[in-house]
């Protein structure tokens, strides 16, 4: 599949040719929270959504399907989010709830849930040396954080996680992103599959509906890949960041910003 550096991506704001695309058809909108809808912050529970941005959000959901497809335990996405009647796919889209349907993963996730008790203990013991890591433990996977962990500790960090994964070899998989490490059940799903379940089961892959997925993280590449052919993907990130700047994606378009998907998400409303 094609794919582009990052700098060589172009804009979404003021895009004729996204508008071309948006003409006369149904935006479904696939929302990652983390560096998209709140900025990314040195501690995971400081990423709360702006008043601004919970309004355009708001404001679209009442005209338009909305979702939130995230690495976040779904409960704590809906906290942060100040919102609890979008459809939210949490862990990876492991963890997915409707409004109108309620949980549609609940007896799947629960036969992970002594395995991810188990390996968020392990991690917690393993790290607690460590300063500035942190563990998260998710429903359905755990999260070792390193942001705030010296430069010279960060390898003392992948050799825990290596050492766990060996452990459990077969068990689990690793899913690596900003300044984190997710372990979860080693089971072939991900963003991108979560998005075309969404799509099937919100029944939105009608002809006269688009999906458009906006992401920031290397795991928003699995959505930006399924949707490639059949939707619209958004890469959120300054080409200047050295998070980002090294990167392909398989995006379409993309914003620099949160600010700037804020803008965008107010000119689809």
């Amino acid at each position: 599949m094609q794919e582009t550096a990052v700098r060589d991506v172009p804009p979404a704001l003021g895009n004729p040719a996204l508008a071309r695309r948006l003409a006369g058809r149904r935006p479904a909108v696939f929302l990652d929270y983390d560096g998209v809808l709140s900025p990314i912050v040195e501690r995971p529970e400081d990423a709360v959504i702006s008043e601004s941005m919970r309004t355009v959000v708001r404001d679209l959901a009442t005209r338009v399907p909305v979702c939130v497809v995230t690495g976040r335990d779904r409960g704590v996405a809906q906290r942060l989010m100040g919102v609890d009647d979008l459809a939210v796919a949490g862990s990876h889209g492991f963890d997915i709830w409707t409004p109108t349907r309620g949980s549609l993963s609940d007896a799947y996730v629960a036969r992970y849930t002594d395995l991810v008790a188990e390996v968020t203990e392990r991690l917690r013991d393993d790290t607690r040396g460590i300063p500035g890591a942190h563990v998260e433990s998710k429903r359905a996977s755990v999260a070792v954080h390193y942001r705030l962990v010296d430069p010279a500790d960060r390898d003392r960090i992948a050799a825990t996680v290596r050492s766990v994964l060996d452990d459990y070899a077969g068990r689990l998989k690793l899913t690596p992103g900003k300044m984190v490490y997710e372990l979860g059940p080693n089971v072939d799903w991900n963003k991108g599959k979560a998005v075309l379940y969404l799509i099937d089961v919100l029944g939105l892959d009608g002809d006269d509906v688009v999906p458009l997925y906006l992401g920031d993280d290397i795991t928003d590449e699995y959505a930006f890949r399924a949707l490639r052919d059949r939707g619209i993907g958004i890469l959120v990130g300054d080409p200047d960041d050295p998070e980002v700047a090294n990167r392909t994606t398989a995006a379409h378009y993309a914003l620099a910003s949160v600010d700037d998907v804020e803008r965008f998400l107010a000119t689809l409303t």
